[in-house]
């Protein structure tokens, strides 16, 4: 059975959500992010997109190139609370659903038509019934795959709709610029341009051994997609909620100074777990269970963020202000919550270049090498952590065979 996978995105989600609570920011330039020159745009109109601006760009780039731009940090709780908005008219009316990002849905229909007189014709009512209850645009893609689907949204907008049936795809994608193609990026663009490719045409007419050669199993990949061919299912939709993780002590303690590395040791390892599923939190809980097994939970909300250092500084406050110094603690822990998906910011809307650098630099070490071999500097290093107590075993351990041989 041929599938029916549907792609939709909504239409410069922070600006169009914007210019919903202010009509006066409509055809103008706006642009959503860091509002100081060392900011980074986040999104921005399609008004403020023909002078060049794009997410990622400095905002002193962006405003150097439109002066009469209008810069707006954003509500984060806000854009939140839209996406559900279109996620549960979705989630009403689909049959199997996935949620790529806070502005963008898979939705699979495929064997609809047994039920529907055209699925084309149901997709155009959901998008329809999308705009008139929440009042933003949306555009869509209709195909027999996500990869497909997804790049005849990009063609579909602003505001559009686009339907590649089946058999087309190769056609449709062929007079098409390789950067359309998912997963081309800054680091491949640069290699197809050495090799004087820029049409999705010129993949399609290369032996798939080439592409191996080229760019190894992320060659088959791409060769694939240009090609049409994408086999992923829609993964069913479970928005996570929260993250967390404790740790329970062989002995009760009262040594601040480890309970505090600790803490700094676990905050850096979810940050780094939530920039890895591309997600920010808007509330930090600490946990603490005493000796006597009575357990206390404090928690506070922040601006949406998933940056080290921010999420460990509210943990600690948490800990400073509750925690009754000299009580013996038996557990620990902490709980990221409230989180949103779909981000490629740290610290959102608030994020300098510099900032952007550096995490991205350090999760690729982590990635590579494990997520205990590096930690900022106000914290003690885990793998130093775990060093220090094997070397206390093997202290432990001489000091017991010198004894037995000297014959105590």
């Amino acid at each position: 059975m041929t599938r029916s996978i549907i792609h939709m995105d909504l239409d410069s989600f922070y600006v169009s959500v914007e210019r919903l609570l202010d009509s006066s920011l409509n055809g103008k330039p706006v642009i959503i992010g860091g509002t100081s020159d060392r900011g980074v745009v986040a999104s921005c109109s399609y008004e403020a997109r023909q002078f060049g601006i794009h997410s990622a760009m400095p905002s002193r780039q962006a405003r150097a190139l439109c002066p009469q731009a209008i810069f707006i940090k954003g509500n984060m709780g806000m854009y939140s609370k839209f996406s559900t908005q279109v996620t549960e008219i979705i989630e009403k009316e689909s049959p199997l659903f996935e949620k790529a990002s806070i502005d963008e849905h898979y939705i699979d229909i495929t064997g609809m038509d047994k039920y529907v007189k055209s699925s084309l014709l149901w997709t155009k009512e959901l998008r329809q019934t999308i705009m008139k209850e929440t009042g933003l645009p949306i555009s869509f893609g209709l195909s027999e795959n996500k990869t497909v689907s997804k790049i005849a949204t990009g063609e579909g907008k602003p505001a559009g709709e686009k339907y590649v049936e089946h058999g087309t795809e190769k056609k449709f994608l062929a007079p098409l610029s390789i950067k359309k193609i998912p997963g081309i990026g800054g680091k491949t663009y640069p290699i197809f341009q050495k090799m004087g490719i820029e049409k999705i045409e010129t993949i399609q007419s290369m032996t798939l051994l080439m592409m191996q050669k080229v760019l190894g199993e992320n060659g088959l990949l791409i060769w694939r997609k240009a090609n049409g061919i994408d086999n992923n299912p829609i993964e069913p939709y479970s928005e996570q909620k929260s993250m967390s993780t404790e740790s329970t002590y062989e002995k009760d303690t009262t040594d601040v100074v480890m309970l505090r590395k600790e803490l700094i040791g676990m905050a850096n390892k979810l940050a780094f777990e939530l920039r890895k599923k591309k997600k920010v939190s808007g509330c930090v809980a600490l946990k603490l269970k005493y000796s006597d097994f009575q357990t206390h939970t404090f928690q506070t909300s922040i601006p949406y963020t998933a940056s080290d250092q921010v999420l460990t500084q509210k943990i600690l406050e948490l800990f400073q202000k509750n925690y009754s110094h000299g009580a013996f603690i038996r557990l620990i822990g902490i709980k990221f919550n409230n989180l949103v998906s779909g981000f490629n910011q740290i610290n959102l809307f608030e994020d300098t270049v510099e900032q952007i650098n550096l995490y991205s630099a350090m999760d690729k070490i982590r990635i590579r090498y494990g997520t205990d071999l590096i930690m900022p500097a106000c914290g003690e290093m885990r793998s130093e952590k775990l060093a220090k107590d094997q070397r206390r075993e093997m202290e432990k351990e001489n000091e017991k065979q010198k004894r037995q041989n000297s014959g105590f």
